[in-house]
Formats: C-alpha cells, sequence, structure tokens
C-alpha cells in the first residue's frame, strides 16, 4: 500500500511537470503583444463588384498580426470564383488570424463553399490567440437554413458557457443586430442595416440578439472576460460608433464608403493582458505610409 501511494505520487508529479512543460509556451503564445486591423464595407463603387477600395489595395497591412473584414469585401464578392481568389491575395485568408464575417454583399450569391474552401473554417466559427477569442458571426444566416443557424448558435452558446483563459471575448459580425441594449440607440441610427427580427436559432422566435446572446455575453463578463461586440457594416454616415452598454459590454463599428475623405478604420492592440483601440483615419494611414516609403 505505502509503495502504491508513493508510486501514485511520483507518477502524479511527472504528469504535472510534462503538462507545465508543454502548456507554457502555449500560454506564452496566449499573451504575447499583438496589433490587428478592422475594416468594414470595404468595397470599391463602380468596379463591377470585383475591386476593394482602392485605398486598401494600396494599404501595408504587413505589420498587423491579424486582418478582420467586417463584410461586404467587395460587393459581388462570391459571384466569380477570381474574385475570391483576388480578395485572398490581399488579405491572405487562410491565416488563421484573418478573420472575414460575411457581408449581405459577400453572401447573395451562394458559392459559400469557396468561403470554406480559402479561410479553412465553416462561415461561423471561433478561434483564441493572444488571450482574446473571437467568433466570426454570419449574420446572413435565416430560418430557411436551420441547420447552420442552430450550429451557430450553439457554438456561441458553448464559447460563452467554457471561455476561461482569454482576457478578451470578440464578437465579429456584419449586420446591425444591436437593439434594445439600453443606451444603445437602434442600429438604424448608426449602420446600414437593422435586423429588428434576426433570430440565432429556428427554435425560438424570440431568440433575438438582445434575449438569446446579449444575456450570455453578461455571464462571461461576469466571470471576468471583458466582451466587445464589432459591426462592419457601417460608413454612409455614421463612420464610427463606440457605445458601452450599461452593463459593461463594449460596441464597436465602423466602415468605408465610397472614397470619402472621412473614412475610417479600427485598429487593436494587445499588450500583454491590456487591449486597447482606436479609430483612425484611412486616408492618414496612406498618406503616413506614402511619407515613409519616401524617407
Amino acid at each position: 500500500m505505502h509503495l502504491n501511494s508513493k508510486i501514485k505520487r511520483t507518477a502524479g508529479l511527472l504528469f504535472a511537470l510534462v503538462y507545465l512543460f508543454f502548456s507554457f509556451p502555449v500560454l506564452q503564445a496566449q499573451t504575447g503583444n499583438a496589433s490587428y486591423i478592422f475594416m468594414g464595407h470595404t468595397y470599391q463603387y463602380g468596379s463591377g463588384g470585383t475591386k476593394v477600395d482602392y485605398r486598401v489595395e494600396q494599404l501595408d497591412l504587413s505589420g498587423y498580426d491579424g486582418i478582420w473584414l467586417g463584410g461586404d469585401v467587395c460587393s459581388e464578392a462570391m459571384l466569380d470564383y477570381s474574385t475570391v481568389q483576388y480578395i485572398d491575395s490581399l488579405f491572405d485568408l487562410g491565416n488563421p488570424e484573418t478573420h472575414w464575417t460575411l457581408g449581405n454583399h459577400d453572401a447573395r450569391n451562394g458559392n459559400w463553399e469557396w468561403y470554406r474552401e480559402f479561410v479553412g473554417k465553416d462561415t461561423y466559427y471561433a478561434y483564441t490567440s493572444h488571450g482574446i477569442t473571437r467568433i466570426v458571426m454570419n449574420t446572413n444566416l435565416i430560418p430557411t437554413d436551420c441547420e447552420s443557424l442552430n450550429k451557430q448558435d450553439k457554438l456561441i452558446e458553448n464559447v460563452c458557457d467554457t471561455i476561461q483563459q482569454s482576457d478578451y471575448l470578440i464578437l465579429l459580425m456584419h449586420h446591425g443586430l444591436w437593439r434594445n441594449i439600453p443606451p444603445l440607440p437602434n442600429p438604424s441610427t448608426y449602420a446600414h442595416s437593422d435586423l429588428e427580427f434576426w433570430n440565432s436559432n429556428c427554435y425560438d422566435v424570440n431568440s433575438n440578439f438582445v434575449n438569446r446572446i446579449y444575456p450570455q455575453l453578461l455571464e462571461v463578463k461576469e466571470r471576468g472576460v471583458q466582451v466587445i461586440c464589432i459591426l462592419g457594416d457601417m460608413g454612409s454616415g455614421t463612420k464610427k460608433f463606440e457605445m458601452l452598454s450599461d452593463d459593461g459590454i463594449q460596441f464597436l463599428g465602423c466602415g468605408l464608403y465610397k472614397n470619402e475623405p472621412e473614412d475610417m478604420v479600427l485598429i487593436i492592440e494587445k499588450t500583454g493582458s491590456e487591449l486597447t483601440y482606436g479609430f483612425h483615419n484611412l486616408d492618414s494611414l496612406l498618406n503616413a505610409q506614402r511619407v515613409s516609403v519616401n524617407h
């Protein structure tokens, strides 16, 4: 009995040491510094649906650890396979740090299998790195595809139920879903879309964002994980959106529109366990890049 106990304690100690040895690099990667750029509604008007804003084409994205696309990347993004190839050439869709939440202009022609081919994931998924868990939503899913809609709903539920190690949970989405969240105004006042009757699943007709998803985000926040929601269906009028809900959930959004000089992108910096963000004028970023190259 005594020998068996010593063997068990020794085996337990060895297991713990092996666990720590292999876990340490992962934990180190999770807490490292990183920077991300978020861009929404990036398509170039008058391009036949096949191009992004010419300024985005010229922007040097190599300095960012991740590129987050807020949807409507091209106005007919999945009409032709060559357009997805073009988008991939700009943003490296297969990079695990590139995230693309589908907009209506991206999704409306079908061919979603091209998204899966280039991204290597379904049109909704979760991904964690640098202490940030991201849920990339497909807000184009509707009850005519109950299987996918319910799977996305379950994915969100599972992440919110199990998230522990991350410092932040970020939801990336295209459409304006944030109705009836005090003190946020209706999305129609700042976004191109206001999906009042959007449902998260097929088995509850009242499963809109505020009833189904928002309560889960509050539970995550109560466990010490900060929560941020970001949308990309903006730009024609309001260039940026930033508001904290009464419950402490951060809501952000921005987008481009017709190459207007006021267009904004969102840059997020993660330093250790701290996250900061700022809205940046796209023209100014591009001008600063040109100055840097010339010098």
